[in-house]
């Protein structure tokens, strides 16, 4: 399993994901993901776009106006 990281704070919508989604060649099954980001959206954003990739949110942390996710592939 590897861990990727993805910085996207600074972006706005749909910015974050769109990052994460030219991330996805890069990612096999069973890597975990970690993207941070300050979009205030970012977290429901994150939370539909798993859903409609299947893929399990394994956690979400936020600091200030930071969150930040994990998602499990």
């Amino acid at each position: 399993m590897t861990k990727h990281k993805i910085d996207a704070v600074g972006l706005r919508c749909p910015q974050p994901i769109l990052k994460i989604m030219l991330a996805l060649p890069q990612i096999h099954p069973g890597d975990l993901l970690e993207a941070t980001a300050d979009c205030e959206t970012f977290e429901a954003d994150v939370r539909r776009w798993c859903e409609r990739m299947e893929k399990p949110l394994l956690a979400v942390t936020k600091v200030g106006a930071l969150t930040t996710v994990q998602i499990q592939f």
